[in-house]
């Protein structure tokens, strides 16, 4: 009886809204009040097999892999057959500068997909990142989405998924034992042995030069094929790198956060005979071959930046990337399979795609190029494929526009903004925002002379957007205790500053239905304006020159600063030749400035920049602002302290 009732509820809700069974895929959701924690809707919806989603899409059975019932990895190769069509509409989501508690933007843009598609029955995909289990066990929680806006099962999809992430890091941390083994070997013998050991002759006594080693002797102008042709000058060139040990950049990594391994000395043990070096992790999620997945077009081009990856510099001062260790086709080998973006289902049972999953604050911040342009092509035209930038227009929308849209060659139709009218109290003056602790009363009453300061960030955000020449449709994600001025306060603003539009959204509470508003603006902005993108700037300008239009047009610095290591990196990459890449700033998500506490729109300030460092397979420069770690640490009480699982059934407990 009471499905019976929720099945006649849901069909007056889309009677109503004119989409009557616009998919058989699109569940009906108990929507419950107050709404349950995110682990107990997810456990309480059975999702389809993902054959049913993929044949929703139109994939054939040979263009993915199962992975167990509700995940599959989608073949590169349906792109080649659907090169004909006409891609989808393309929208980005983003946010305003947020507090620690998040803002809800995963969420956006997940239930702005369920009302696309379970609502209004328009053909959609959602292309999202592979959360770390940094923050999964940390302070943030998972990156599902949440309340009845969510990818399912979300348990899956916030640990191990298909195992991506654990690809990158062994890949990773493969390059980094074997720049040290290099290291080592070659401070321990001499030119000719180290040469016949990396060029052994067969049981005939005959020499061969591996595959993997044709890279490196191009890049010394070496022709010969013979090792035994080579002379003994040319032997030399080709065995030893030389490095530095003071200018390797490469570092390990681990997907938890662990302000420990910051920095650390690596060959203690007695058989490394003294060779220590000073070194550190970052979070897997920084590493430059997370950024290489997300920003590869196909698996040669994987392969390429790969290679090209530079993880320190000679005494000469070359670069020595990956493929000078003979080292770029097993990475590649390691990391074929994460290539492929994971097929998955919102709760309404709309089609995700997730893939990769590079941080926004110290990383690029942004899903998969290849993800993005199967979507556009399954949705077709007048579909829509919704992904996500990493944080606000500072951060990740500004390097999804100048970065990953130069690589991939796609534009945005229009950019989502999410709000809420706690994160704009804050930026009015309102109390620090704290995990784990209850919120001030100044953010569960009216407050309209807070909000109308704070607003100043969410104008901000849209001018940003506006600068690229994109429409920007504002998102207010509704609180229970937000009151209907406050609402109408930050939707004026909104417009004012040059949104299309600004809707009050509740997909939280109420999934798709909560977005339908959201997903009809969304909709008129993509078909009624043309966008007329654009980048912030060129890349023949000098690293300082780029860095500097970052930081006073989108974060309104006065001037930037650089500390020593700083210049002397940037001098480096110059003389390398690697000063016409893009730039991806590490900076604080919470603040258009490197100061967290500075909230609001604050202008004028310095922007330090400590250290640049070159993702140079990936295909960027990322300056470090202020003291910003590249791998993060564990509060006093962590989310793990939440987690844990039940013995006899196997369900686990406490994961958001």
């Amino acid at each position: 009886v009471l499905r019976l009732h929720c099945l006649a509820r849901r069909l007056r809700q889309l009677s109503k809204m004119g989409n009557l069974f616009s998919s058989p895929l699109n569940r009906l959701l108990d929507f419950k009040s107050p709404v349950p924690s995110d682990i107990d809707i997810a456990q309480s919806v059975e999702p389809h097999n993902i054959n049913l989603i993929a044949d929703s899409l139109g994939l054939r059975e040979d263009e993915y892999e199962m992975h167990g019932p509700h995940k599959g990895k989608v073949k590169l190769e349906v792109r080649e057959r659907l090169k004909d069509t006409k891609n989808g509409f393309y929208v980005v989501v983003g946010g305003i500068s947020p507090t620690p508690l998040g803002e809800g933007k995963s969420t956006t843009t997940v239930g702005i997909s369920q009302a696309l598609g379970a609502v209004l029955g328009r053909k959609v995909v959602t292309c999202i990142r592979q959360p770390s289990q940094g923050p999964t066990f940390g302070i943030k929680g998972g990156a599902a989405g949440g309340g009845y806006s969510q990818v399912i099962p979300m348990e899956e999809f916030n640990l191990h998924m298909t195992g991506d992430i654990h690809a990158i890091t062994a890949s990773n941390n493969l390059l980094a034992a074997a720049i040290d083994t290099r290291l080592y070997h070659e401070s321990t013998q001499k030119d000719g042995p180290l040469f016949n050991r990396l060029c052994p002759p067969d049981k005939a006594g005959k020499r061969k030069f591996e595959q993997s080693m044709m890279s490196r002797l191009e890049k010394l102008g070496i022709t010969k094929t013979d090792p035994d042709e080579l002379t003994e000058e040319e032997k030399v060139r080709f065995a030893r790198l030389d490095f530095d040990p003071d200018k390797i950049t490469w570092r390990r990594c681990v997907d938890l956060n662990d302000r420990f391994l910051r920095n650390v000395t690596v060959g203690q043990g007695p058989a490394e005979k003294g060779y220590t070096r000073e070194t550190g992790f970052d979070i897997t999620v920084a590493s430059e071959i997370m950024a290489v997945l997300a920003l590869s077009t196909s698996l040669a081009d994987m392969r390429q930046r790969l290679g090209h990856m530079v993880v320190g510099t000679s005494k000469a001062g070359e670069p020595i990337c990956a493929d000078d260790l003979g080292i770029g086709g097993a990475l590649t080998v390691m990391m074929k399979d994460a290539l492929k973006p994971t097929l998955m289902q919102s709760l309404e049972g709309t089609p995700v795609l997730v893939h990769a999953g590079p941080f926004a604050n110290i990383a690029h911040g942004n899903s998969s190029i290849v993800a993005d342009q199967i979507g556009l092509k399954l949705v077709g035209p007048g579909g829509f494929v919704v992904t996500e930038a990493g944080f606000g227009s500072d951060i990740g929308l500004e390097k999804f526009c100048n970065i990953k849209c130069r690589y991939s060659g796609l534009t945005p139709d229009c950019a989502v903004i999410v709000a809420t009218v706690r994160a704009l109290k804050m930026h009015g003056g309102g109390p620090a925002v704290l995990a784990g602790k209850p919120l001030d009363n100044a953010y569960t009453t009216e407050s309209l002379e807070l909000l109308k300061v704070g607003v100043c960030n969410l104008e901000r955000h849209i001018r940003n957007t506006l600068q690229y020449g994109i429409p920007v449709v504002v998102a207010v994600n509704k609180f229970s205790s937000d009151t209907d001025a406050e609402l109408d306060l930050v939707r004026a603003a909104a417009k004012t500053a040059g949104a299309f539009d600004a809707v009050m959204c509740e997909h939280h509470a109420k999934g798709g239905a909560g977005a339908r508003e959201l997903g009809l603006a969304v909709e008129r902005a993509c078909k009624q304006e043309t966008p007329n993108f654009k980048f912030l700037y060129p890349l023949n300008l000098s690293i300082k020159e780029k860095i500097e239009i970052i930081c006073k047009q989108v974060y309104k610095a006065a001037r930037v600063e650089y500390l020593p290591l700083a210049e002397e990196k940037i001098a480096l990459y110059s003389k390398q030749g690697f000063s016409k890449l893009p730039i991806c700033m590490a900076k604080t998500q919470y603040s258009f400035s490197h100061d967290a506490a500075l909230k609001g729109a604050p202008e004028g300030f310095i922007v330090p920049i400590r250290d640049v460092r070159a993702s140079v397979g990936a295909g960027f420069l990322f300056p470090l602002v202020g003291d910003m770690p590249t791998i993060p640490g564990l509060p006093t009480r962590p989310a793990y302290y939440l987690i844990d699982i039940d013995t006899k059934t196997g369900k686990i407990l406490g994961l958001s």
